[in-house]
């Protein structure tokens, strides 16, 4: 699809009554993503940032940065700097829509946000252990005000309830798979059951840790965030897959892969010891890790892979997937999880 990205953040700018002007437009979207992110430069020599995305619907677009903006103007130190910030109109967030025949595609404006260090891609266990902590404190922040926050209007099931539609309807990308994808609906929902997932307390959370979407001080602590794709409010466990990447003994690659090997290493244990020490993990939410990962192939790989990576990524995933998920019961433990933390 061929989308004149400009042409709509000029028309959104327009639309937001700025009188100053765009002087440049520069795109430094991730290539693996379908959703753009645009540098503009302003006549004043300030700067923002444009975040435009087709992914999803504009209804469900507006609620997660309506949320993550009363979530940045909420968190307290050492947070209360972490986010950054959208524009407003008078007393709204300012959230420009473009539709015609061929797009509908929502915008946000983004002031700057200061960045100190970007993580290495690989971390050593001293730095493992210092950002498991901030990652916790963070946590800890977020689930001490999630009930000022506006209302979330979608949740896990959700998510599942349109994936059982698109293998109702048929859909052709999940080829021969549909089989094994209803198998792990049917495992997840009765895991979700058996672990009381409706109690856990619901918080922020951003799911998409890779090194490139944030920063982190001298003292390896959280300084800034950035990039909100995969936003929602659920489970603080749904963001220990991705931390599980980050801290990794491989590190950051360019050429990725979703398997859920990392899991299981010593590393990845380090960084649950050191958060459960600041905000504790009860045995049920520890047990949940694979339920999360589980959901996380089956949303955001399975279902929405097509509409989020460009095609070539999206088909990898997609396959490797299918490879997984089979062996996930049998080859990832998580009494490992409660052996380490003495639960």
């Amino acid at each position: 699809m061929n989308i004149d990205y400009t042409a709509i953040i000029k028309k959104a700018w327009e639309g937001y009554g700025d009188i100053r002007s765009i002087k440049k437009v520069t795109n430094i979207s991730v290539e693996v993503s379908t959703n753009a992110v645009y540098k503009i430069d302003l006549d004043d020599r300030n700067i923002l940032f444009a975040k435009l995305s087709y992914f999803g619907m504009h209804e469900a677009f507006s609620n997660d940065h309506v949320i993550i903006n009363a979530l940045s103007n909420n968190l307290g130190l050492p947070f209360d700097g972490f986010l950054a910030r959208s524009l407003m109109k008078g007393r709204s967030l300012y959230i420009y829509r473009y539709k015609d025949a061929d797009v509908d595609a929502s915008l946000v404006f983004y002031l700057p946000v200061k960045i100190n260090k970007r993580p290495p891609r690989r971390l050593d266990e001293t730095q493992i252990v210092k950002l498991a902590r901030s990652i916790a404190h963070f946590h800890l922040c977020c689930n001490q005000i999630r009930k000022t926050l506006p209302e979330s209007n979608k949740d896990i099931f959700d998510d599942i309830r349109h994936l059982k539609r698109d293998l109702s309807d048929g859909h052709s990308h999940f080829s021969h798979n549909s089989n094994l994808v209803k198998e792990q609906i049917s495992i997840f929902l009765s895991r979700c059951d058996d672990l009381h997932y409706r109690a856990f307390n619901k918080i922020p959370v951003f799911l998409d840790w890779n090194i490139g979407n944030f920063s982190v001080s001298e003292n390896f602590a959280l300084f800034s965030r950035w990039d909100y794709d995969w936003f929602r409010v659920d489970s603080r466990i749904l963001d220990f897959y991705f931390l599980a990447r980050v801290v990794s003994n491989i590190g950051d690659q360019t050429v990725f892969h979703y398997n859920f090997d990392i899991l299981k290493e010593d590393r990845f244990l380090l960084f649950l010891k050191n958060y459960h020490e600041v905000f504790p993990l009860d045995p049920n939410e520890l047990h949940f890790i694979k339920e999360g990962y589980r959901f996380f192939i089956l949303n955001y790989v399975v279902r929405e892979g097509r509409r989020f990576f460009h095609d070539d990524y999206s088909y990898k995933l997609q396959s490797e997937s299918y490879q997984f998920l089979p062996h996930l019961d049998d080859q990832l433990d998580t009494n490992i999880y409660l052996k380490k933390l003495n639960l």
